[in-house]
């Protein structure tokens, strides 16, 4: 097999079948054949007691960028229970972020107990102060820095000697004594600068950067809109204390997708998996579960007032449910679009009036589309022209309602500082049903007489 060739059910079958003969050899050569993103996940889809015996015959190094392409929960399971001596060796070798995040999901005594073991904790360390979920979180210690007053010739030199150690070695960041980031200057600047030319004359001033505790979300549309490949992260005082790398970033956008696309789904955990255990499936989903059937229950107290006219015009019982559909599915569509706007960062929350107006005016031209074509064939269909009517314009209304409410929801919620994602189909969706039935069947009230004279 060549190296880095990407893995297929072969290669995990071979790997089992010598760890099972005891053939470490085998096992062994055929990991360090792969690439540490398929040496990963081969890795993870080994039985615990496999993937110990696996470790215990790997070099730290190799375990280290293993542990280094798993997820968290992943590495956390590998980890949980190696000895401490030995994984504060293995956590020594990690990238820092990556190491940060495994220690930060130990319990507090092994966090202290494992510290005290490693040898270089100093790199670790300050990445604990922050949230998983901010930029401080997300970056990494391993980064470069050079002096203004160094030259080229000694940028270059240093490159050389320390680039192959850190994952960021084409920006090389301008700090002065006290930390405080001066500039940036990449790989061509030097290159293309005279040997002698001081790094303060070459380096860009301007330095695009963020917040420590800023949210990782925001890192990732700065990133994305600057088009960088890292990203510096300050603390208050302006010093620079870490770098978020492009893979990292990735990382994050993948999660914050899953996290939008799983509350649009009402599910509120965005860790669940198909395989995840039955109590945290109920934990993620029943909540939204049971609001649903609490908005379904006064959706069907609004009909249940209106129980005279099914007796009187049982037809309308047939219709109610489209105009509820087409409801929900509008709001659901304005939801989705803000929502990934306001992840772009494509809408202002503060923007709402030309915003609202112009979903307005869209809803109101898509309500009287569908009204009139479904109004006409309803109308021809049951032989009954102000049945036709009544669906006509109840679809009208209701598409219009869910033009406002699709758009205010997750603007409101992005401006109060929530996430807009909660604006899921199950609110949306319940409040467009309760309205489109009480349009429908109020407006089918006033038109009763006339619906009546042909049947």
């Amino acid at each position: 097999m060549n190296k880095y060739e990407h893995t297929d059910p072969a290669v995990l079958l071979t790997l089992e079948e010598s760890l099972e003969k005891g053939d470490y050899n085998v096992a062994i050569e055929l990991i360090r054949s792969l690439h540490p993103a398929d040496q990963a996940k081969v890795f993870n889809e080994l039985k615990p007691d496999k993937q110990k015996e696996l470790i215990q015959k790997l070099e730290i190094p190799e375990i280290a960028d293993i542990f280094d392409e798993l997820d968290d929960q992943q590495t956390l399971t590998a980890a949980r229970n190696l000895p401490l001596p030995f994984l504060a060796d293995i956590i020594d070798d990690m990238d820092p972020d990556e190491a940060a995040d495994l220690l930060g999901d130990l319990s507090g005594q092994e966090v202290q107990k494992t510290i005290s073991l490693m040898e270089e904790p100093e790199e670790v360390l300050p990445l604990l102060l922050y949230d998983d979920e901010t930029a401080g979180g997300r970056m990494t210690t391993d980064f470069l820095v050079l002096d203004p007053g160094d030259t080229a010739e000694t940028a270059i030199q240093y490159l050389r000697s320390s680039g192959l150690e850190t994952d960021i070695p084409y920006y090389l960041f301008v700090v002065d004594d006290e930390k405080q980031l001066l500039g940036v200057t990449g790989l061509r600047e030097l290159i293309c600068a005279e040997p002698d030319q001081e790094i303060k004359e070459i380096m860009n001033i301007h330095v695009v950067n963020v917040q420590a505790m800023e949210d990782q979300e925001e890192a990732a549309r700065v990133m994305k809109h600057y088009d960088l490949s890292a990203l510096p992260v300050l603390n208050k005082k302006g010093h620079l204390v870490g770098v978020i790398s492009h893979d990292d970033i990735l990382d994050v956008l993948a999660e914050e997708t899953t996290e939008d696309i799983y509350r649009l789904a009402s599910v509120s955990d965005s860790a669940l998996e198909p395989e995840s255990k039955i109590f945290q499936q109920l934990k993620g989903r029943l909540p939204w579960l049971l609001l649903n059937t609490v908005t379904a229950l006064i959706g069907s107290w609004v009909i249940s007032n209106f129980g005279d006219l099914f007796v009187k015009v049982a037809v309308l019982a047939f219709f109610q449910s489209v105009v509820a559909a087409q409801g929900g599915n509008a709001a659901s569509q304005n939801v989705a679009m803000i929502v990934r706007s306001l992840a772009l960062g494509k809408v202002e929350p503060k923007r709402v009036w030309p915003i609202l107006i112009r979903q307005i005016a869209v809803g109101l031209i898509l309500g009287s589309v569908i009204g009139i074509i479904v109004g006409i064939g309803v109308g021809f269909w049951q032989s009954n022209p102000y049945l036709g009517l009544v669906l006509g314009l109840a679809l009208c209304g209701n598409m219009l309602v869910a033009s406002i409410v699709g758009t205010l929801a997750p603007l409101l919620l992005e401006f109060v500082g929530q996430d807009p994602a909660l604006a899921s189909s199950v609110v949306v969706t319940a409040i467009t049903d309760i309205i489109g039935f009480l349009i429908f069947l109020s407006l089918a009230s006033i038109f009763l007489p006339l619906i009546q004279q042909y049947i």
